[in-house]
């Protein structure tokens, strides 16, 4: 039994076909804020809403995610709306494990061969984990969470109160402003040039909560959802082949 399991599982990832996405050069200047209300993201598209990780036949997101992207000489720009009645967050250091709260995720795959992928985690309270892997997990893989971001810029809008469940919130929206040169330092990574492709995607983590005592509790025995851009096919999101493809233009 655990033999065919298997084989339908590994087969029902290979039907997911990975995502399209066109990232137009920024014509105006970005300020990161989180409020995505600068003029060169009005004309930038957005992606399609996220979908359960696994993909087709699987159930719609409780909740609207999606995302948009941009570039331009120095960085690499990336816009996500998460809508959310009840935002929160606990986590404040810098390389926390970062998805055990509600959480919004970049992947990263400039070669586009699945080998020195990035990764980079953020919560509502802007604290980010950045990590770097030279291959998969499942390809014995480990995490270098020695890695820095010199010069990224990121940023949190709530649109609602923060830890607060006295209200019903809307939602929060995050900006990241990824350097170029913050690559180098694990692979051979350099900015693009129009036409060129990376394999991109990103993850939304949500966990199920109740409210106890005034506060956001997590549901006891509940697994968190994982909500993404391109379908993974399966829940694991370190198979790097199965990202979007994100193409470079003027």
């Amino acid at each position: 039994m655990g033999r065919i399991i298997l084989v339908l599982f590994a087969t029902a990832a290979f039907f997911e076909t990975p995502l399209h996405y066109t990232c137009h050069r920024a014509t105006t200047p970005i300020r990161i804020d989180g409020k995505l209300d600068d003029t060169a993201w009005k004309t930038a598209p957005w992606t399609g809403d996220f979908v359960d990780i696994q993909g087709a036949g699987h159930p719609t997101p409780r909740f609207r995610t999606r995302a948009k992207m941009l570039w331009d000489d120095r960085y690499f720009y990336v816009a996500a709306e998460l809508a959310e009645p009840h935002v929160w967050a606990t986590l404040t250091e810098h390389d926390s494990v970062i998805f055990r709260d509600n959480d919004f995720e970049v992947f990263l795959n400039p070669s586009g061969d699945s080998l020195n992928y990035f990764e980079f985690e953020m919560n509502a309270l802007n604290t980010g984990w950045d990590l770097f892997l030279s291959k998969p997990y499942r390809q014995g893989g480990t995490a270098d969470n020695s890695w820095e971001i010199p010069g990224l810029l990121t940023a949190v809008h709530i649109e609602g109160t923060l830890n607060d469940p006295r209200d019903r919130d809307r939602g929060w929206t995050v900006e990241i402003a990824f350097p170029w040169a913050a690559f180098a330092s694990r692979a051979p990574v350099r900015r693009p040039s129009a036409g060129d492709v990376w394999r991109v995607n990103f993850s939304r983590v949500e966990w199920l909560t109740d409210i106890v005592g005034g506060k956001y509790v997590k549901v006891p025995g509940k697994p968190e959802d994982n909500w993404v851009w391109s379908p993974q096919g399966l829940i694991d999101m370190h198979v790097p082949e199965h990202w979007g493809y994100v193409r470079f233009a003027r």
